[in-house]
């Protein structure tokens, strides 16, 4: 008989007791679901859409789409038409919606994998009826209002002119529409509010039109008086709120780890990796991350960001490669080979979170958690037991009981 895999060993271990590539996320299936059910509450009557894009926001799709589900989340949203069939690969039969551009050549592909997808011109339209019509189903179909975004979606007239065309075509339902803020997440909400009064205009002339959905994470939060029949949840399902605090008790469930995998000591005047951007000024011990800009550590990290080490901070010295980093262990002598660090996440009373690393990389958190490659091992966590491992060569998933 064979030898169990390293991802069927973990499984139903610790996730510190991973002994695969020595870069891994892990993620608590049981915030992100808690997450969910707060974000659920909060929306009251209106129905939940998880939105699972970019990999589930590095996350991982599949893992994250089931979790939400089982939590209470109805449907489910992507970006293009593979996202969606990943999931139905996946075994995944929730409502998917597409909510980007769909190229009319995948047409045919839409109605074979049963997506929902945004349509933006009567051409699409025609294409996607008559591939409905010859599979013998009715496909659902949403619009989407650019209020203001001008990015995709079409102005009020416009849709509402195309969704009254796509009304009569066999095959078809348009079952929703939609828009999509440009600053829900800033305090002044008056161009929220402005796009809210289109949106609205728009719902009016639609009256047949089923469901309506405007507010993502940050008018959920921000301007909740936006939740129409459905709400979007993306990044605040993942734990971090787009304009900070909630009071929700939403919590990050990613942390991105590594170890140490060389321990060695400088003399003064040395220098450190690439453009020789550090040198040391003392003698010093430092140690090699195994990770790098190619799993998801921002260069701009270099000689400016920190790593959680036996609970500690130890600064992050010379520039971060595409697959390694360097810190600095003097602060922690008892450092050795093997030792956890923490790019992203808690050890000890100490946390470096997803928005720590944006602000330290002037970006976004989302940017972060997505730029999170697919070549990092994916460890799924609940009750502090590994359920389910994903890597770029293999999956294994714990019975379930």
């Amino acid at each position: 008989m064979p030898e169990r895999s390293l991802s069927s060993a973990i499984l139903g271990g610790a996730p510190e007791d991973w002994q695969g590539r020595p870069v891994w996320a892990e993620i608590d299936l049981d915030a992100l679901q808690g997450n969910v059910r707060a974000l659920r509450s909060y929306a009251g009557d209106a129905r939940l859409m998880a939105i699972v894009k970019a990999n589930g926001y590095g996350h991982g799709a599949v893992p994250v789409a089931r979790a939400a589900l089982e939590a209470g989340a109805t449907e489910l949203g992507v970006i293009c038409l593979d996202e969606g069939v990943e999931l139905r690969t996946a075994g995944i039969a929730a409502s998917i919606l597409i909510l980007g551009h769909t190229p009319l050549a995948q047409a045919a592909d839409v109605i074979l994998h049963r997506l929902s997808p945004t349509v933006n011109s009567l051409q699409f339209g025609l294409a996607l009826s008559a591939a409905a019509v010859k599979a013998g189903m009715v496909l659902p179909v949403q619009v989407k209002v650019d209020t203001g975004m001008a990015r995709y979606g079409l102005r009020p007239d416009e849709c509402v002119a195309l969704a009254e065309s796509l009304r009569e075509l066999p095959g078809l339902v348009v079952e929703g529409v939609f828009t999509h803020f440009a600053s829900a997440d800033e305090p002044d909400q008056a161009f929220t509010h402005h796009q809210y009064a289109q949106f609205l205009d728009v719902v009016a002339r639609l009256p047949w039109v089923p469901v309506r959905h405007a507010a993502a994470s940050a008018a959920l939060l921000g301007a909740p008086e936006t939740m129409l029949d459905m709400v979007r949840a993306g990044i605040a399902m993942y734990g971090y709120a787009p304009a900070g605090g909630t009071g929700l008790g939403i919590r990050p469930a990613l942390a991105l780890k590594s170890r140490i995998a060389r321990i060695h000591a400088l003399t003064a005047g040395e220098t450190v990796s690439y453009g020789r951007t550090w040198r040391a000024q003392r003698p010093t011990r430092v140690g090699l991350v195994m990770a790098g800009y190619a799993d998801g550590v921002p260069r701009a990290l270099s000689n400016r960001g920190q790593v959680l080490l036996r609970g500690r901070r130890v600064p992050i010295i010379g520039r971060v490669c595409m697959d390694q980093l360097i810190v600095d262990l003097n602060e922690v002598p008892e450092a050795k080979v093997d030792d956890i660090a923490v790019i992203i996440g808690t050890q000890g009373s100490d946390f470096i979170g997803a928005e720590e690393v944006a602000r330290l990389s002037e970006t976004i958190s989302y940017e972060v958690l997505t730029g999170i490659s697919a070549r990092v091992p994916r460890l799924y966590v609940r009750g502090g037991r590994v359920v389910e491992v994903r890597t770029l060569v293999e999956s294994a998933t714990a019975a379930r009981s």
